[in-house]
């Protein structure tokens, strides 16, 4: 019987280079022998990924935060069930690009409350929770310039005030202080190879990498 896969999520405010550094990862782990599945919030699920429209494109947002975090819920059950589960369960390696803790720092920061957000997780995670998290932290002011920089179209979210970004910094923050067993708190600030090394370090002194592969 093939051992349980590892989950890693990456976590941070707009601009702190998740996606790219969530590509990184993946090649490294591939590199060490291992099958890995990357993927994406919301997202990661043909069904998920028709939310992810809709909640980006800001078509949900009249509705208000409650009814975001819902649709994020929603997303999410449809992402592990096809995806997440059958990868960890096959023994592969699972690299996904935002997860719950976004929920927990975005749709928190916005109003809802607390409780409400564990219920969710609940309903929708179970006992599928990431073996490690990696929170890329920089200034919220950097990581704007930085997602400018990219060129791409403005999403619904990162078109909100940077107040609003800082106290989304603060809640990933607070989540990291809360579960240091679970996540990690990566310096975003550098470049793009010094924060490659230290995920990479994070993750080697945090998992076994010599685990056989799926």
């Amino acid at each position: 019987m093939r051992p349980r896969g590892r989950f890693i999520t990456l976590e941070g405010g707009e601009g702190t280079g998740k996606s790219t550094q969530a590509r990184r990862l993946a090649d490294r782990l591939r590199s060490a022998g291992h099958d890995v599945v990357l993927t994406r919030e919301p997202g990661g699920s043909p069904a998920a990924e028709a939310i992810r429209a809709l909640l980006l494109d800001g078509t949900v947002a009249p509705f208000g935060p409650a009814a975001e975090a819902l649709l994020f819920t929603v997303a999410r059950a449809d992402h592990i069930k096809r995806t997440i589960r059958p990868a960890l369960a096959a023994g592969h390696w699972v690299v996904s690009d935002r997860f719950m803790d976004s929920t927990r720092a975005y749709q928190g920061a916005a109003g809802v409350e607390r409780d409400e957000i564990d219920r969710l997780e609940r309903i929708a995670v179970g006992e599928d929770r990431p073996d490690l998290t990696l929170i890329l932290d920089l200034p919220a002011g950097l990581g704007l310039r930085r997602a400018a920089a990219r060129g791409a179209d403005t999403d619904r979210y990162e078109a909100d005030a940077l107040a609003i970004h800082e106290e989304r910094r603060a809640a990933f923050l607070a989540i990291a202080a809360a579960e240091p067993a679970r996540c990690a708190i990566i310096d975003a600030s550098g470049g793009e190879e010094a924060v490659a090394a230290a995920i990479a370090a994070t993750v080697e002194a945090r998992l076994d990498l010599s685990m056989a592969g799926g």
